[in-house]
């Protein structure tokens, strides 16, 4: 029987937390990337005054770039003791997940050595407890449930760092003028993967699971695939599955968030999935864009390139709920805005 008892407990209180989410229902969720620990943060203020009941870190997080543990747990450390993001940990949940720097490399995937450490570090900081998944496999990729069945929220978080293939270099600089910018080529080859195996058939089960708003961040941009930077438009192949694998699930509201950039836009794709799919790019935190012309001809409205955070905001009041994507400067007034109807992020019948 004592042998028992701690499984016993482990299980009440996952039960308990289930039910708790469930009765928690999200109105108003914050997000953003792109924080460099060694450089003032005072957007932290704004975004508390928002109100978010939860914050999604979406990605460099932190600017690691170290195979040095103990330089890592600092910076994190240095993230940990800014006034304004222990007032945000006091005031909402937040769930993270990473991306280059964070991870430990600038543009790093699959062949960043101090992986398995990075992630154990990563998972510490965020207060993950010692029974979740995510102590236990590789990739730090999760999903998160909150509110009744009429309103309720999936927060996916994908790891597009742990498994991710090389990127391969582009030939040619291009012409910067122009917005033609950025190292990386398109790769073709089938044989490689943003996501990995296992993570794509836990993504797959994911979007099985009834929810009326999916929020996936990805740290890098879905939807955008002019520009030459990192972004899922680099390996063509696995941005196909990704549209594939929503439509074969019939999963319905879907939006992006992304980070990345050091700039912010929304971008929109057409009928792929049956219903129109956004990327909600927010970034950064504190280290404003000097340049603006970028193509991306699935960009709606303008290019924002100044210190900025983003929120999703949904009206459950209404018969069909509006649901409104923000990318806030940094005082958190609108600087960019689109508002669709969560009728309308269904797959047509």
């Amino acid at each position: 029987m004592s042998r028992l008892l701690p499984l016993l407990i482990v299980l009440a209180l996952t039960s308990n937390q289930l039910r708790a989410n469930d009765s928690q229902v999200l109105s108003r969720i914050a997000f953003g990337s792109c924080a460099k620990e060694t450089k003032p943060q005072p957007i932290w203020n704004s975004i508390v005054k928002t109100k978010p009941q939860m914050f999604l870190f979406i990605g460099d997080n932190i600017y690691g770039d170290t195979e040095d543990m103990a330089v890592l747990k600092k910076k994190w450390s240095m993230l940990g003791a800014v006034p304004g993001f222990k007032k945000l940990r006091q005031t909402c949940p937040i769930l993270a997940t990473w991306d280059d720097h964070d991870y430990g490399a600038n543009d790093a995937g699959v062949e960043y050595k101090k992986k398995r450490e990075s992630q154990k570090i990563f998972l510490d900081f965020f207060n993950e407890p010692a029974d979740s998944p995510r102590r236990t496999r590789e990739g730090i990729y999760d999903a998160k449930l909150f509110g009744p069945k009429d309103k309720r929220i999936q927060i996916i978080l994908l790891d597009t760092r742990y498994f991710r293939s090389k990127l391969i270099k582009r030939k040619g600089k291009g012409t910067h003028a122009l917005g033609d910018r950025g190292p990386y080529a398109v790769n073709n080859d089938k044989t490689t993967t943003l996501l990995g195996d296992a993570q794509w058939v836990w993504l797959e089960e994911q979007l099985k699971v009834p929810a009326q708003l999916r929020i996936i961040a990805s740290s890098i941009q879905v939807i955008p695939d002019e520009h030459w930077w990192e972004k899922w438009g680099n390996f063509p192949h696995e941005r196909e599955r990704l549209f594939k694998l929503i439509q074969k699930t019939n999963a319905n509201g879907v939006v992006f968030i992304s980070g990345d950039r050091h700039s912010a836009e929304i971008s929109r794709t057409g009928s792929r999935t049956g219903y129109p799919i956004y990327d909600i790019t927010s970034s950064s935190l504190n280290q404003p864009q000097d340049w603006h012309n970028e193509l991306n001809r699935h960009r709606v409205g303008v290019k924002y390139v100044d210190i900025n955070f983003g929120t999703i905001e949904i009206d459950w009041s209404q018969p069909d709920p509006p649901v409104s994507f923000h990318v806030r400067d940094g005082n958190g007034h609108n600087a960019l805005l689109v508002r669709e109807t969560l009728s309308n992020l269904q797959p047509k019948k």
